[in-house]
């Protein structure tokens, strides 16, 4: 194991930057619900101020715990995960909001546990897939064991319901699963499996077929199921190159859903226009560069999948969050890292990069480009006995 060094500087600029700008188009999104509702202009900012300082605190604290510890304690926190996610479903236990029960309260303070569990599930995979590698070809010894866990999580993420999340664990295990250097044939036939499962419970239920309908045409349907893209498109048409101006959005007067939640780069576009919508794109795409960098220079097969399972999540999130928001694929509830109110999403994932951050303080200091010896380049990591990813 390498001496610690200092940690990504860079990796910690742009989360604390894309935090800062969250804060301030929480605001200006929400400024006019807060007045409305909580006779308080400044409630969901300072609820937001709130969860980025906590955030901030954890993100910190677990920067200075080494990771490796996280490996002994990944069964019981996966176990505690599942746990939760049972507690949630069990009648008058979890708040219900709008037909989803996905909140639970604890002395006043609520939080989700599936976002709990998906930091949890990144880190129990990390352990899991590195200490199969002799067997990871294996679908019986090598992939089943995975999938049974990847799809007890789904099922009970799925029943809250949520489908968008429980989507979200299946594509990080399959991530994780290449990257593990697993058989191509398992992969491709688990996608295919997975695509068809995600369009069959699509079409299961009601909602989630208007959903999808107004994806293929929301002017059909302009006031009801296709109403939330239709506002998104306007905002963003609204914007123009500049923007309308911070704090200028018309849209926010109540025309488009979830503001300040799912839908909040459809206001950045609309107050900052293209240039600030490049910019927020710019800086996720900067982190998850630096994320995919401190994961080639990890020490062991435990690092380099942590990290990249957490930069995966956020990835996904972000692809997932935006596509809705541009129409490139049918609405669900997933928010924008970072950026989107809400204290659960934020803080657990600045306790995922807390763990990246101490990652890199372990990291080779080598560039994975000139020296080739990094897991995505040539398949070995400081252990040559052990071969995680594929050669280029």
């Amino acid at each position: 194991m390498n001496t610690p060094r200092h940690f990504d500087h860079l990796l910690l600029f742009f989360v604390v930057g894309l935090m800062l700008i969250g804060l301030i188009m929480v605001y200006s999104a929400s400024s006019v619900t807060s007045l409305a509702t909580m006779s308080d202009g400044f409630y969901y900012f300072k609820r937001q101020l709130m969860w980025v300082i906590v955030g901030l605190l954890a993100m910190v604290g677990v920067s200075h715990v080494p990771y490796q510890k996280l490996e002994k304690f990944a069964v019981p926190l996966l176990g505690l995960a599942i746990f939760l996610l049972i507690l949630v479903l069990v009648p008058g236990v979890a708040r219900d909001i709008g037909g989803a029960k996905r909140w639970i309260r604890f002395g006043g303070v609520g939080f989700q546990p599936s976002e709990f569990a998906k930091l949890c599930f990144v880190i129990y995979m990390a352990h899991s897939i590195s200490l199969r590698q002799d067997r990871i070809k294996s679908f019986m010894h090598g992939m089943l064991p995975d999938m049974i866990v990847s799809g007890i999580l789904f099922i009970l993420i799925y029943k809250e319901p949520n489908l968008s999340t429980a989507a979200l664990i299946g594509g990080t295990y399959l991530t994780l699963y290449f990257l593990g250097n697993g058989s191509l044939a398992n992969l491709g036939a688990l996608a295919a499996g997975g695509v068809v499962l995600i369009v069959a419970l699509i079409f299961q239920a009601g909602y989630r077929m208007r959903r999808f309908w107004a994806f293929i045409d929301p002017w059909e349907n302009a006031r009801t199921s296709g109403y939330h893209i239709i506002q998104s498109l306007v905002a963003i048409g609204s914007g123009g190159f500049w923007g309308l101006g911070l704090g200028q959005s018309r849209q926010k007067f109540f025309i488009l859903p979830e503001r300040h939640t799912d839908f909040i780069f459809a206001i950045i576009c609309e107050e900052l226009g293209l240039v600030g919508g490049v910019l927020v794109l710019f800086m996720f795409l900067a982190l998850l560069w630096r994320g995919l960098y401190i994961a080639t220079r990890a020490p062991d097969n435990f690092g380099f999948l942590l990290a990249s399972g957490i930069t995966a999540i956020i990835g996904l999130q972000v692809l997932v969050n935006i596509g809705v928001v541009l129409s490139l694929m049918p609405t669900t509830g997933i928010t924008l890292p970072f950026v989107s109110y809400g204290g659960s999403s934020l803080v657990f994932l600045a306790i995922g990069i807390g763990i990246l951050l101490n990652i890199s303080r372990y990291g080779s200091g080598r560039n994975a480009f000139e020296d080739h010896k990094t897991p995505l380049f040539s398949g070995q990591f400081t252990e040559p006995s052990v071969s995680i990813s594929r050669r280029r």
